[in-house]
């Protein structure tokens, strides 16, 4: 509610007063509200997804009606990952405010999945598959995994040649989820296999799995946008290059809908722009 009345420029009170209005002339309860959470009904999802909709399919016709050329301006609130979002997006981001100086851009870093329609945002930065059907993906660059390991470590454990002698190393893990912890999927031609591995070092952040790494800790899988460098300059080296990981291509993505608006797709338009120039080598 709080972010809501900052964003339209009211007081949190005034915000509960018209979703109040709103609940009473529909007849229906839009919200689920506890002293600890606020959460949609299966009725405001319904308005809340429809409205938007309507609402798009309305700015899409008066443009249609006046003739008028839509220009990028107004609010576009984007989400990114922590890491990603300040190493990469936010240098992006600077160059394209300069080139769209009506748009007004809120950057919004989380390592936590967001809902792109509940919470508002115009976009997300995301890394591999699509999170929802009902979103549109655009990729903006491809982004492959890699396994690396510092030389140190690798003079006095050895290099892995297969997914099975992982088993006899220390691996740093990264934890992204319960269902993926420190499982690692490989394929060579038609073959496919997929290793449970463990160490003694995890984490939720890859900046700190990456200096774990460095320190000589382990074995580490990880994007070639995040550990490139440190393969260039011989701090890392990649192990197992002949088995394939699962790529984590670079994607925007947003809700779909039949009309897209200008300062969307012109932020997409000039990420994929941009992470062409920047992009390192796709290959250790």
């Amino acid at each position: 509610m709080a972010a809501a009345a900052q964003q339209m420029g009211i007081t949190p009170p005034a915000v509960s007063r018209r979703l109040a209005q709103l609940e009473h002339r529909l007849g229906v309860r839009l919200l689920h509200r506890t002293t600890r959470r606020i959460s949609l009904t299966p009725e405001g999802e319904m308005y809340l997804q429809d409205g938007a909709r309507i609402l798009g399919e309305l700015e899409a016709l008066e443009h249609a009606m006046t003739g008028a050329q839509t220009s990028p301006r107004g609010l576009l609130r984007l989400a990114a990952t922590l890491g990603f979002g300040r190493t990469h997006i936010a240098p992006a981001l600077s160059a394209f405010a300069r080139a769209y100086p009506e748009v007004e851009i809120q950057l919004h870093l989380t390592d936590r999945p967001v809902n792109l329609v509940e919470q508002g945002f115009d976009a997300a930065i995301r890394f591999g598959d699509m999170p929802d059907s009902r979103l549109t993906a655009r990729r903006l660059m491809p982004n492959a995994r890699v396994l690396c390991a510092s030389p140190a470590y690798l003079a006095s454990a050895g290099a892995p040649v297969t997914p099975s002698a992982l088993a006899a190393h220390q691996c740093i893990v990264i934890r992204e989820s319960d269902e993926t912890y420190g499982t690692w999927h490989f394929r060579q031609a038609d073959r496919q296999e997929t290793v449970k591995v463990r160490g003694m070092l995890s984490t939720n952040d890859g900046a700190a799995a990456t200096t774990w790494a460095l320190d000589g800790h382990g074995i580490l899988m990880r994007s070639m946008w995040d550990i490139h460098p440190y393969l260039a300059s011989g701090q890392l080296r990649a192990v197992m290059t002949d088995w394939s990981l699962p790529a984590a291509d670079i994607k925007l993505i947003y809700p779909t809908k039949s009309h897209l608006s200008a300062k969307t797709r012109a932020l997409a338009d000039f990420l994929v722009t941009w992470f062409r120039d920047v992009a390192p080598p796709q290959k250790a």
